[in-house]
């Protein structure tokens, strides 16, 4: 008997693991679409937060790809908020799939045959259905699962009774053994790292008449709470938006277990009464309603004061660290292409200060003032990022998050090559114009700050919670090309010009090398502006080319970045 209840919980856990990883794979770059694009507000991301977690079968999956959206600037902190209350209701799907499939159509005989289909498709094919594999084996393993657990079940019953374990309701003795059973299923989902698990286990015990309806309305309450510890240690010592989720997470659902506490009696009558008109009184199909209730409740209770709620949270949890890298956490790094917008966006940061950072090189001003240590931080930031992105590449991976890492790998790299080059700017932008300065040098200055001074204002807004930054550097790459390519020509024509005039002793000799020193930095700077701009595009171009057309030397190949002549 307890053998076939453990071995029953273990196949159901690992097909919950199989089937999430398999759908989450599936969904790809889905989810960054689907929250991206249609959670305007906090109510359209109830609807959405349900509807993704749903689909993935993970309510983890759906706050960690929250985590990196408000992170990233995809999504304000009152917008999560409304997505983490969606994925509190998506979750009680997983009691209906039971409860449904599970208990009134015996799909144990089709799971093995499921289970050498999605085997093969794992093992024979390549990219989403491969993983539609994976998602179809874990399918038929939770059904096995189930199968196991109600015989496990039914054993068990024939020596425990509902009267043998606390519970009931309406006195204060009554009470007490309420919120033992809360108590209990806390533990439960705790004890099992899956409330998915914890409710079926439930499930199987109230079909089986092991225990009460209302003793396992009191289980699954405390099984909602019990999510809330794995989010509480996913935020320890993580920046402050995984934080404020975890802290939305853990109130919400604490709230509304405290709400389902009160007025257990009430609603389970309510719940039974519906599930009557419907004609599905069984005792799992009320659970189940009841579950998805009173997390409808909460939400219902809690959205007239989303927008105070999330302002609360956000003073608890004030922002520390570097603008551009304090969002980068291992949680985040756990869905690909949340991870992989996270870190395109991280680094569109950095672009954004070191093109005020250029700006101020060529003798202009911004509008937000640059903090003294702001060229540390941006090499710092940098550095963080291209860690953070190689530690993607551990992970599965498709072809299109492939090439997106390489594309962020290049941009880092121009990056890096342009932070080089604003250390060097005093040496070689600063000198002081003299009469014989050629014209032509003086207006690619113009124009490389022109570029720098509108990526700088598109790129370096507030980044708070209530305005998301801008994170598509798009409208200005053509522009940054157009100054490239122009200095490029620039530079190979007035090399040449300024040596000649030199050895004919109608040009200093120390003027020519400066003008030749500050044109190949323009050159290298221009250049490097240009394509990080490029491959921090929202949809990247093709990491393999990378020199310009016509390039004929080494030093063109690179970009004029001023390392040799």
């Amino acid at each position: 008997m307890i053998v076939t209840l453990l071995g029953g919980l273990g196949v159901f856990l690992l097909g919950m693991v199989l089937l999430t990883d398999g759908l989450k794979a599936v969904a790809g770059d889905a989810l960054r679409h689907i929250l991206t694009r249609y959670v305007a507000t906090p109510l359209s991301g109830v609807g959405w937060g349900a509807l993704v977690t749903t689909l993935v079968q993970s309510s983890t999956a759906t706050t960690l790809t929250t985590v990196g959206f408000v992170s990233a600037g995809l999504l304000t902190f009152k917008q999560a908020v409304g997505v983490i209350f969606g994925a509190n209701l998506g979750t009680t799907s997983t009691g209906w799939i039971v409860s449904q499939l599970g208990f009134k159509v015996s799909l144990g005989s089709l799971s093995p045959p499921l289970i050498l289909l999605g085997v093969a498709m794992r093992l024979m094919l390549k990219g989403r259905a491969m993983h539609a594999g994976t998602a179809i084996a874990g399918f038929a393993l939770l059904f096995m699962g189930i199968d196991l657990l109600q015989n496990g079940m039914g054993a068990l019953a024939s020596r425990l009774s509902p009267g043998d374990l606390p519970g009931g309701a309406g006195t204060a003795g009554e009470w007490g053994s309420r919120l033992v059973l809360v108590g209990f299923g806390f533990l439960m989902t705790v004890i099992m790292q899956s409330s998915s698990a914890s409710m079926t286990t439930t499930l199987a015990a109230v079909a089986s008449g092991t225990i009460g309806l209302e003793q396992a309305a009191a289980l699954a309450i405390g099984q909602n709470i019990g999510t809330t510890p794995t989010a509480v240690v996913a935020a320890l010592g993580a920046p402050a938006p995984a934080k404020r989720t975890a802290a939305a997470h853990v109130l919400f659902n604490t709230f509304t277990a405290a709400v389902a506490v009160v007025i257990l009696p009430q609603m389970l009558r309510v719940c039974e009464r519906a599930a009557q008109v419907v004609g599905a009184d069984d005792a799992p199909t009320t659970l189940a309603l009841f579950h998805t209730v009173f997390n409808f409740l909460g939400v219902l209770i809690l959205m007239p004061v989303i927008g105070p709620f999330a302002r609360l949270i956000e003073r608890m949890f004030p922002e520390r660290g570097l603008r551009s890298t304090r969002y980068l956490t291992p949680s985040v790094a756990t869905v690909g292409p949340v991870a992989l917008e996270a870190a395109r966006r991280a680094l569109v940061h950095v672009l954004g200060d070191a093109s005020a950072l250029l700006v101020g090189a060529l003798g202009r001003t911004v509008s937000r003032p640059l903090p003294a240590t702001a060229l540390t931080d941006a090499r710092t930031g940098l550095q963080s990022i291209v860690r953070f992105v190689h530690s993607l590449g551990h992970a599965a991976q498709g072809a299109g998050e492939l090439k997106q890492e390489q594309a962020l790998l290049h941009a880092s790299d121009h990056l890096d090559r342009l932070i080089d080059a604003l250390a060097r700017s005093r040496e070689v932008s600063n000198h002081p114009e003299s009469p014989e300065a050629d014209p032509s040098a003086a207006r690619a200055r113009e124009d490389v700050a022109e570029i720098a001074v509108k990526l700088a204002s598109l790129l370096r807004q507030d980044g708070g919670s209530a305005t998301p930054v801008t994170e598509d550097p798009t409208p200005f790459a053509d522009e940054a090309e157009r100054v490239s390519r122009g200095l490029a020509e620039l530079r190979r024509v007035q090399r040449r010009e300024s040596l000649r005039m030199a050895a004919a002793g109608e040009l200093d000799p120390d003027l020519a090398m400066r003008r030749i020193d500050l044109l190949l930095w323009l050159d290298g700077a221009a250049y490097h502006l240009w394509r990080a701009t490029s491959y921090l595009r929202a949809n990247p171009v093709a990491p393999d080319v990378d020199a310009r057309p016509g390039a004929t030397t080494e030093h063109e190949q690179r970009g004029g970045n001023g390392d040799s002549l």
